[in-house]
């Protein structure tokens, strides 16, 4: 999974065409913040309403997903009360609402690593920042979204394996010393120099995990977590949408958020 956060304030948007942005930072205000939650008829997107509606300083404002369009979001997440906020399907259209408040505006996005790009170039064009977080999202969707917030302000939270690796890397700890090369694919990518090794399994039912093997001749020491329900990330979320209306530059990786 990866996250990104971008944020410009911008001078003018035309639909039809171009936007000129520029790189003025606007503070954020005291009102509460509004989340905007893209692909919300997921189950981790009604977890994240949820979330956000019982955080203190946030509260929802719009919901967007091709499902259970026209159905309000907080009946669809079984809440006592309807938000009175309708799921729509046209990302545009609901971004152009709410920035007409002029209110400190998060998206919260959990659509497909297809559209991570645009759907954060449009939140970029109306003056919101953008939390990511999507399975499976290749480099070079991170280093293009990277290239773009140059003239923004970007956090990119990831439990992304690779990430894991490279902390692991840069300890300055060489691994495999006697093993640093291998032709047999299954043994999983040698990443840089150190000998760190990386797996990655995406099968039905497998719930999403993390398991770091430290092995040393006749032992192993073996560190796992395990993610069984979605409400456990949604302290995580919390947190980036608290902490995303400050920042002003890239952070990648959830942990140096913590």
């Amino acid at each position: 999974m990866a996250a990104f956060i971008c944020h410009l304030q911008p001078a003018n948007f035309h639909a039809k065409g171009r936007s000129v942005i520029s790189c003025t930072m606007q503070q954020p205000t005291q009102s509460n913040i509004k989340v905007i939650i893209n692909g919300a008829a997921k189950e981790i997107g009604r977890a994240a309403v949820m979330a956000v509606t019982r955080a203190r300083g946030m509260e929802v404002a719009g919901a967007v997903d091709n499902y259970y369009v026209g159905e309000d979001i907080g009946k669809l997440c079984d809440m006592e009360e309807a938000l009175e906020i309708p799921i729509m399907n046209d990302l545009t259209m609901v971004l152009g609402s709410i920035s007409q408040s002029k209110a400190t505006s998060v998206v919260v996005d959990f659509t497909d690593p297809s559209t991570v790009y645009d759907n954060v170039k449009q939140a970029t064009a109306f003056g919101m920042r953008s939390i990511v977080y999507v399975p499976r999202i290749e480099l070079d969707t991170v280093a293009a979204l990277s290239a773009f917030c140059d003239k923004a302000s970007m956090d990119l939270p990831s439990q992304d394996a690779t990430q894991i690796a490279n902390n692991l890397s840069n300890l300055g700890q060489l691994y495999n010393r006697e093993d640093i090369s291998t032709d047999v694919v299954a043994r999983g990518q040698v990443l840089g120099e150190d000998g760190v090794r990386v797996h990655s399994m995406v099968l039905p039912g497998l719930p999403s995990g993390t398991t770091v093997y430290f092995s040393g001749p006749g032992e192993v020491l073996t560190l796992k977590h395990e993610i069984t329900d979605v409400q456990s990330l949604m302290p995580g979320l919390i947190m980036s949408i608290r902490k995303v209306v400050r920042l002003k530059n890239l952070v990648y990786g959830l942990e140096k958020l913590l």
